[in-house]
């Protein structure tokens, strides 16, 4: 990332990453989150966010691997966490690669967020001592019959190193599918 230029752009299109200085002093810390035009100008395209959420966590949960018809803007407020991030999107030249960040409070962690375009499969897991509050801001009203494509958290083609070895798993993610599964005439399955 360039001094002085908060919006860094990944490898993964979509994908965001909003580091902003802390300042402290004896009463705590202040920092910005984020800038709405920024965010613009880093995509090309204003994003719109409409509806806030927030999870709560004990250590070791993992939820996720998630692509909802939306973006999302994520952030975890107290404790860590380990975010990672899918690219499912079969026509994407990053089909199939996975990026990870650890979140929250520092020193293990780090205070940024994530920008998270729609299609990309967003999961995270909770681990230290701590519980954790993860907020995330959608581009779109929850709609329980839109189709949301999910993917197993432990999908060898994603290869992801998690911080926890037996998470804490709803029912819905102990039974996503592989990416494979998803998408099996795909061809990055074919060499």
């Amino acid at each position: 990332m360039m001094p002085g230029v908060p919006v860094e752009t990944t490898d993964i299109q979509g994908l965001l990453v909003v580091r902003w200085d802390t300042h402290h002093d004896d009463r705590g810390f202040f920092r910005q989150t984020y800038q709405l035009r920024e965010l613009t100008e880093a995509l090309g395209r204003e994003p719109v966010l409409r509806q806030g959420n927030h999870s709560h966590s004990v250590p070791g949960v993992l939820r996720g691997f998630h692509a909802e018809p939306w973006d999302k803007l994520v952030y975890v407020v107290r404790g860590l966490a380990m975010a990672a991030i899918a690219d499912i999107r079969p026509d994407s030249p990053t089909y199939g690669e996975a990026r990870s960040f650890v979140l929250g409070e520092p020193p293990e962690g780090e205070r940024i967020r994530l920008f998270i375009a729609e299609g990309l499969a967003n999961s995270f897991c909770t681990f230290g001592d701590d519980e954790v509050d993860y907020l995330y801001d959608v581009s779109d009203y929850w709609r329980p019959d839109v189709p949301k494509p999910s993917v197993a958290w432990d999908d060898p083609d994603l290869a992801v190193a998690w911080p926890v070895t037996d998470p804490v798993l709803s029912p819905a993610d102990k039974a996503n599918p592989r990416l494979r599964e998803l998408h099996p005439d795909h061809p990055r399955w074919r060499s």
